[in-house]
């Protein structure tokens, strides 16, 4: 009496590995995938006026238009995209409802998606439940980034989409502009729909973010958020970005599915893309020292890294002949340090761990001297 697809999901590799090691007491946990900051106090003072004026009733299915508005605004300034606040904005519940209401509408069975991999394991289990199919790009061995031409020799005549993820989860790798262009190229040559999951664009380090939506945005959906930008995760307002054509469609699933994203949340996101559109930046910076830590001390301790353009992480190869699933257990049992195995992340992923740095410079320090000693003793 269960739908097949779901009978096949698993958990996550993520959450399999956290029941494992809930139980450890003293862990220093570098496996955080949000923020370690408090949403400003700015953001929420908006929020506590929005339900004191009692802004607690459903919206528009998009989204007020008020907040539709500053989105569009937002993206103009930080990233030069164009999206018309009445027809090609919606707001969602989460980067994460963004996914899966974009994979539902466009996806049909016998479908395939061309993703990078290792990659964010919240796009699988979508792609499967529409009967569709994932092609993984192992990027192992192109520094983390997906290429033109790999997606090129990937294309077949199921092919409907392109993932890009990008600052990545895990590795926190970014594509230049000339690379998203030649994406670009290939997904037009071969009439794909791109799928940009730009989560992390305001979490960039050493050049500007670049949006493979200036130079396809016909075909392009473009996924973004306030939980990493503004430190809001708990707040679910995610940003769905499409041309007419096919917001149209996304507006459909997404009125079906959740009605509307949270009113209150809604007002206090107004507040974060208007008054607040830097707020990044002061984060961004803590970021940035975190991450030159992390990598030296990663380094300094044997593992081989690929220099993170964004996010909060490192998907670091280990020094150890364990594979990543023991290795990462056995870290957080001996030495009380949290790391998440490279293969919660897609098989390609064996020898590999995620390290998140979004947590303070003292718990990197002390966690590296616990690895430093573990290291030492195995």
């Amino acid at each position: 009496m269960i739908n097949d697809n779901v009978k096949e999901l698993q958990l996550s590799g993520i959450r399999q590995f956290f029941n494992r090691i809930q139980h450890i007491e003293g862990m220093i946990s570098l496996t955080i995938g949000q923020p370690d900051f408090d949403t400003p106090q700015h953001i929420k003072n908006a929020a506590i006026k929005a339900i004191n004026e009692n802004y607690t009733s459903y919206t528009h299915n998009a989204g007020f238009i008020e907040l539709r508005q500053a989105i569009s605004k937002f993206m103009e300034v930080k990233y030069g995209l164009n999206y018309n606040p009445e027809t090609e904005i919606i707001v969602t519940n989460g980067a994460s409802q963004a996914i899966d209401t974009s994979l539902r509408t466009i996806l049909s069975a016998g479908d395939e998606v061309i993703l990078p991999s290792p990659v964010y394991p919240g796009y699988t289990p979508i792609i499967k439940q529409c009967n569709a199919t994932p092609v993984f790009i192992d990027t192992t061995s192109s520094g983390f980034k997906i290429t033109a031409a790999q997606i090129d020799t990937a294309v077949t005549a199921n092919t409907k989409c392109i993932i890009l993820p990008y600052p990545s989860n895990p590795t926190g790798v970014s594509l230049t502009k000339e690379e998203l262009e030649e994406i670009a190229q290939v997904a037009i040559k071969h009439d794909l729909l791109i799928i940009a999951d730009e989560i992390y664009s305001e979490l960039v380090y050493d050049r500007p973010h670049v949006s493979i939506g200036i130079m396809a945005k016909e075909r392009t959906i473009i996924i973004n958020g306030l939980s990493k930008s503004h430190a809001m995760t708990g707040w679910r307002i995610g940003v769905l970005l499409a041309p007419e054509w096919l917001s149209k469609e996304c507006i459909k699933v997404h009125q079906y599915n959740v009605s509307c994203a949270s009113s209150v949340s809604q007002k206090a996101a107004v507040e974060a893309f208007t008054n607040g559109i830097d707020d990044a930046l002061p984060m961004r910076g803590e970021y940035e020292k975190r991450r030159r830590l992390t990598g030296d001390l990663l380094r300094e301790n044997g593992f081989t890294t690929i220099e993170p353009d964004g996010a909060f992480y490192y998907l670091a190869g280990i020094p150890s002949d364990l594979n990543s699933f023991d290795f990462a257990v056995k870290l957080a049992e001996e030495a009380k340090v949290g790391v998440i195995p490279g293969t919660a992340f897609d098989p390609n992923g064996e020898g590999y761990v995620r390290v998140s740095y979004a947590c303070s410079e003292d718990n990197i320090i002390e966690a590296f001297k616990r690895i430093k000693r573990f290291l030492n003793n195995n």
